[in-house]
């Protein structure tokens, strides 16, 4: 089993290294773009605080969020607040899902997450990590997925490979880094095997769409266009 007391530590920890950076901002700074078509710094953290929300409701039992419908307003509702009250909500935010994650509980449960998805309580820690972290990379304020930990990189190109394998997209992809560590993806497209090489940080930019593949040397065939999150 996954050690989400472990996880939760790590969101602790990212949690903080993100308020502090965003702590260093102005309100001019939340309003301008963030690198997500479509939205401000304002929309990410909007969106982090009813993430945090959002998983709450996932280990207490209750649906993820109330509708598509909804989550996407209540981001856009908090996406203009000025700055001291964007830290507030997402320190408020994140103490309740480190509260929560912290109580005793079977960890080994299924939970109900959106669009149908399931897995383990254990995991949903980890879940929290990767919002927290990539979306501090998608504020453009100076943190890169360079900076993230060799830790959390390796366990979400893991996680996202085990996504796309066997996907009807995508042909067999061998993804390695230029370290030597190597994982296989894809499979369910024909076509001949793909094989792609280089940082780690550029493998998980290109996997997670924060990146092309302009970092990385295709070895064999072309890399192919990787399906939607």
């Amino acid at each position: 089993m996954t050690d989400h007391a472990h996880d939760l530590a790590a969101v602790h920890e990212a949690t903080e290294r993100l308020l502090s950076a965003v702590g260093a901002l102005d309100n001019a700074a939340v309003t301008q773009s963030s690198r997500l078509p479509g939205w401000t710094r304002g929309h990410v953290l909007a969106h982090l605080a009813r993430n945090a929300d959002a998983l709450v409701n996932v280990l207490e039992g209750r649906p993820m969020y109330p509708s598509a419908e909804a989550r996407e307003a209540d981001i856009e509702r908090g996406a203009p607040r000025p700055l001291d009250v964007q830290l507030a909500d997402l320190r408020e935010t994140g103490a309740r899902f480190q509260e929560v994650g912290a109580a005793p509980a079977d960890w080994s449960r299924t939970v109900a997450l959106r669009n149908g998805v399931t897995d383990r309580a254990d995991r949903v820690p980890f879940r929290r990590w990767v919002e927290v972290e990539l979306h501090h990379v998608d504020l453009g304020i100076g943190y890169e997925l360079e900076d993230l930990s060799t830790e959390f990189t390796e366990r979400e190109i893991r996680f996202l490979v085990a996504r796309f394998n066997g996907h009807e997209d995508m042909p067999t992809t061998r993804l390695t880094t230029s370290d030597g560590r190597t994982w296989t993806t894809g499979g369910g497209a024909p076509g001949d095997p793909v094989e792609v090489e280089g940082p780690a940080a550029d493998l998980l930019g290109w996997l997670a769409g924060r990146r092309g593949d302009s970092g990385l040397t295709v070895k064999t065939g072309t890399p192919p266009a990787l399906p939607p999150l």
